[in-house]
């Protein structure tokens, strides 16, 4: 047997999100929808970030403009300005963790997801930190990713599954994933691996070097 916790990237979007949550619904999934700041800041955005909730998924923190990983950031106050404006919009609806998940900018872990400002200020107001460790780029490959994520996610006892909500197509096959996962004997879960949380209710569990850009 294999488990799998579902996570979507950089919604909400109205014309994408609610397919995903009905799917997750029909099939009695829960998962965790790391929104961008910049979109729950549009009102009919916000409606799917409490849609989300209400039917008991994570709301998590993926920066506010996703633009450029916050590891090769020169700003000072980019932690501030990405996290905290973002945590500000997700207000009450903010699992109690304070999850965070940084930009990996195609999906690839080093010391461009944060610099050290960023982790301490991650650590200083409690939040959790959250990686991944499958991501099958559905954006580039929306009919085909979710064969590539299956055959991944057999290999591994617990995968972390990155997809992104967003109008590429790629989440009309979000169904099909999960009846094959089943099939399969996969089973899905809405917690998370622990060695995908670096930092753990603002506590360090995990070595930042790997993470972290000096």
């Amino acid at each position: 047997m294999f488990e799998i916790t579902l996570s979507f990237d950089n919604g909400p979007e109205p014309g994408v999100t609610p397919g995903v949550l009905d799917t997750l619904a029909k099939a009695e999934i829960g998962a965790t929808f790391f929104v961008l700041g910049r979109k729950i800041a549009e009102p009919a955005h916000t409606l799917l970030m409490e849609r989300a909730a209400d039917e008991g998924h994570w709301i998590g923190n993926h920066t506010y403009t996703h633009q450029t990983p916050l590891g090769l950031s020169a700003d000072p106050k980019v932690a501030e300005a990405e996290v905290g404006r973002t945590q500000a919009l997700i207000g009450s609806l903010s699992h109690p963790d304070r999850l965070f998940r940084p930009f990996g900018d195609g999906g690839l872990i080093g010391p461009h997801l944060m610099n050290r400002t960023v982790a301490e200020y991650l650590k200083h107001h409690g939040f959790t930190c959250v990686l991944w460790n499958e991501v099958p780029r559905d954006w580039e490959d929306p009919e085909g990713w979710a064969a590539t994520a299956l055959e991944a996610c057999r290999q591994r006892t617990w995968s972390l599954l990155v997809l992104h909500d967003l109008p590429t197509g790629a989440m009309l096959h979000l169904e099909r994933f999960i009846n094959d996962v089943r099939v399969a004997g996969g089973r899905f879960r809405q917690d998370y691996p622990p060695d995908c949380m670096p930092i753990l209710r603002g506590q360090e569990v995990l070595p930042l070097t790997n993470y972290v850009t000096e």
